[in-house]
């Protein structure tokens, strides 16, 4: 059975008991060719496709991480999901997620 991943505090029909806190992050740079492209986008306006897919994939290698913990941890689900970005330095950024892991009873 595939890990249950939710923003909700609970899940309906299901009782659980709460193992801990997850969490899994990443820390990404920006490529200076990319930044370059994107830089000369502002001044027309628009989506900039390059950040964004990074940030994507960013989400998605801590989501990764988080999921691997709670594996670890025996839980069945994740709830209280919630993601938070930081700049860590000039160029790069921190993606973190957490969560509580649970086990079903």
């Amino acid at each position: 059975m595939d890990m249950i991943l939710t923003t909700a505090d609970e899940i309906p029909g299901r009782t659980c008991e709460v193992i801990g806190i997850v969490k899994g992050n990443t820390i990404q740079t920006k490529n200076i060719g990319r930044d370059f492209t994107q830089g000369l986008k502002s001044l027309v306006g628009g989506e900039l496709e390059a950040y964004t897919k990074l940030l994507s994939e960013a989400r998605e290698v801590a989501t990764d991480r988080m999921v691997k913990e709670a594996q670890g941890l025996g839980a069945d689900a994740i709830v209280c999901i919630r993601y938070s970005t930081a700049s860590v330095m000039q160029g790069a950024a921190e993606m973190m997620v957490y969560g509580t892991a649970v086990r079903f009873v």
